[in-house]
């Protein structure tokens, strides 16, 4: 069995990520959705499980998606849960740098591969960090977002144009 590992921060969740995970779905028997706490990144929108319960009800339509929590290292995560190749979206050119050198890294300590699949134009520019700054000031992300997502955002965020 074939088995895809994407992880990410996914605070929130959004279209970009959701396409990635459709497309590796149709790649691998099962794809580990894992939501990571980024120790780089700054303060939490949302935590792990509310991040998690977001992924897996956006994900509801496919069978073989599971979503998982992690803090630990990736190469760990990865071999407990028996992944074929660790999955990463690519939205741009200066994506693949970092990720990249990631890849190896992660190849290097576990010999796990790691495949890029490029966004789509029309979510190519969506990130967590921008949608998380819309909402705060009150615009409207419901066309960059699952359905479940913005009703979290909504609820985080009340008053706003969504």
């Amino acid at each position: 069995m074939t088995v895809g590992l994407i992880p990410g921060s996914f605070d929130p969740f959004h279209n970009g990520h959701l396409e990635v995970v459709e497309r590796a779905a149709l790649i691998f028997d099962e794809i580990v959705v894992a939501a990571i706490r980024n120790p780089q990144k700054s303060e939490a929108l949302f935590d792990l499980e509310e991040r998690r319960e977001m992924i897996a009800e956006s994900c509801a339509h496919l069978a073989s998606v599971r979503i998982v929590s992690i803090a630990t290292l990736l190469v760990n995560v990865a071999r407990d849960v028996n992944a074929t190749a660790i999955v990463k979206g690519l939205r741009a050119v200066s994506d693949f740098e970092s990720e990249l050198q990631m890849a190896q890294m992660n190849r290097s300590l576990s010999g796990v591969e790691t495949l890029f699949i490029p966004t789509s134009s029309r979510h190519s520019f969506i990130a967590s960090k921008l949608l998380r700054e819309v909402a705060r000031y009150g615009g409207n992300v419901t066309s960059f977002v699952p359905a479940p997502v913005a009703l979290r955002l909504n609820e985080r965020f009340p008053g706003g144009d969504r």
